[in-house]
């Protein structure tokens, strides 16, 4: 048990500067075949569904990425997650469920 998570731990720490010392190559042809993945799938797929979870995800990552890049990243129009960001703030910032109609109740007097 003790030489298992030892061996794993080593692993991990070996493995480590291996990561941090990666080529900015390797990562450029990485995210070359990630975007030929993407292009090839959106060919066999008509229209993709994306659910809230994912248009969150791609909301937020646009802010780490040039806007003049967007079409070439991301798998929709730059208005399409523009106008996903909106609603996202919108809802985020929307009280009308918070507020109450009518008078507001009176305090007894002390």
């Amino acid at each position: 048990m003790i030489l298992s998570t030892v061996y794993a731990v080593t692993c991990c720490l070996l493995s480590l500067p291996a990561l941090l010392l990666r080529r900015d190559v390797t990562k450029d042809a990485e995210l070359l075949v990630l975007r030929h993945e993407n292009a090839v799938l959106r060919r066999h797929v008509p229209r993709l569904r994306y659910e809230p979870a994912d248009r969150l995800w791609f909301a937020t990552l646009s802010h780490l990425i040039p806007r003049r890049r967007w079409a070439q990243v991301f798998p929709m129009t730059p208005a399409t997650l523009l106008a996903w960001h909106r609603k996202l703030i919108a809802r985020k910032w929307d009280y009308s469920q918070r507020r109450r109609s009518g008078r507001a109740r009176q305090r007894p007097p002390p």
